[in-house]
């Protein structure tokens, strides 16, 4: 029990602890009718009646899956003593697009208005990271947070974008300057779902993998090395040890360290970020994201290197994988300067900094498999790594 607080106190102070749980599911076919895992997920008590559901699909998914607004709606239709679907699916932007306004947000707001979606319902999203963004962004407003469920359709978004605890959009070139913090009530990956990717889309998820690795998990980033020519082929197998084991990784950061929110000014899985979402904006967002997190971490291996932080041949070694799983380490992007001189990319430390409340933060792998958090960057040093970088390209 609290102790009370005196009431004449000119300070009121608590402690408190707000414990979240959800799970993460891996299988195939998870629409199939067959399939108890989404009714289960989506199922009120038996005692209870059915609590209402929207159900929101990617735009691109469903360009490559005609077929998937009638196999969602078919599976509410077997399941209907459970579930209930308050409309048929809805289509929506997807791709990164969808993160650049406030439309689809509003969409969902306003649909989960018209059907008086209730606090115990549910938001089931379908899609890639930038949507499940968008979508989650939507329901943590709608009741001040409805329960949403995520079947990421991408690998970047399966172990990566789609397992953790974060939504946001984009504000004026800046990457997530909107966004919250809200947990989802589980997240169903289903790897039938990557094989229509395109084989762009199919690499650019490799890239998260290597991340976390390199400052994570030694003997996973060994794997990702060898495997990088199988995973470039799109061996399924490969692809899905590659998700699995980077899901693990990004709860095991979640949970284990403490700030799940980043409350505190460190984002220590973000080797390689500060540059990727400069890339990103420069580019227009023609780079996705994870071949511009690709990138930048091509630049903070060299930049590792050359500072003391890393050998050599190891930073070399990474650079080597991630171009053998078909991964860019240069655009030329990257190269574009100010007028005075300075390249444009620099200015994303300044972006970074900011983003982080004013002081840098910079995970850089320090060995291979180990994060430190750095506080400078040399910009002459930069400089040479992006020298560097763009004699690898020729």
């Amino acid at each position: 029990m609290s102790t009370p607080q005196p009431i004449d106190a000119d300070v009121l102070e608590v402690s408190a602890v707000a414990p979240f749980r959800y799970r993460v599911h891996f299988g195939r076919r998870l629409l199939d009718p067959g399939s108890p895992l989404l009714a289960a997920t989506l199922a009120a008590s038996p005692e209870a009646p059915p609590h209402g559901c929207l159900a929101f699909l990617d735009a691109g998914l469903v360009a490559a899956r005609p077929e998937l607004p009638g196999r969602v709606a078919a599976y509410f239709a077997a399941h209907a003593d459970a579930l209930r679907l308050l409309q048929p699916p809805l289509v929506l932007t997807g791709g990164e697009p969808a993160k650049n306004s406030f439309e689809i947000p509003h969409q969902v707001i306003r649909l989960a208005r018209c059907e008086r979606l209730s606090r115990q319902g549910h938001i089931l999203a379908i899609g890639g990271g930038a949507f499940l963004d968008a979508v989650g962004f939507a329901a943590a407003l709608i009741h001040r947070g409805v329960r949403l469920v995520r079947m990421p359709s991408t690998v970047l978004a399966q172990n990566d974008a789609g397992v953790g605890v974060k939504n946001g959009l984009n504000l004026d070139g800046l990457k997530n300057f909107i966004g919250t913090f809200a947990p989802p009530a589980a997240v169903l990956n289903d790897f039938d779902l990557l094989s229509t990717l395109t084989d762009r889309d199919w690499r650019a998820g490799i890239a998260e993998a290597f991340k976390v690795a390199a400052i994570r998990d030694a003997a996973f980033l060994d794997w990702l090395i060898t495997a990088a020519p199988a995973l470039r082929a799109r061996d399924e197998a490969a692809m899905e040890k590659l998700v699995r084991r980077c899901a693990a990784l990004h709860l095991d950061q979640i949970i284990g360290a403490g700030d799940p929110f980043e409350s505190g000014s460190a984002r220590p899985l973000d080797f390689g970020h500060w540059a990727a979402h400069k890339l990103e904006s420069l580019s227009s967002h023609e780079l996705n994201h994870g071949e511009a997190v690709a990138i930048g971490m091509a630049l903070d291996l060299l930049y590792a290197a050359a500072t003391g932080y890393l050998e050599a041949v190891a930073a070399d070694r990474v650079i080597s994988g991630l171009r053998a799983a078909g991964l860019p380490v240069w655009d030329m992007v990257a190269g574009r300067v100010a007028p005075d001189g300075r390249p444009l990319l620099l200015q994303g430390i300044e972006e970074f900094r900011e983003h982080l409340g004013g002081r840098l933060n910079i995970t850089l792998p320090s060995p291979l498999g180990h994060g430190c958090e750095v506080h400078e960057l040399d910009e002459a040093i930069l400089r040479r790594c992006l020298a560097r970088l763009a004699g690898l390209a020729t």
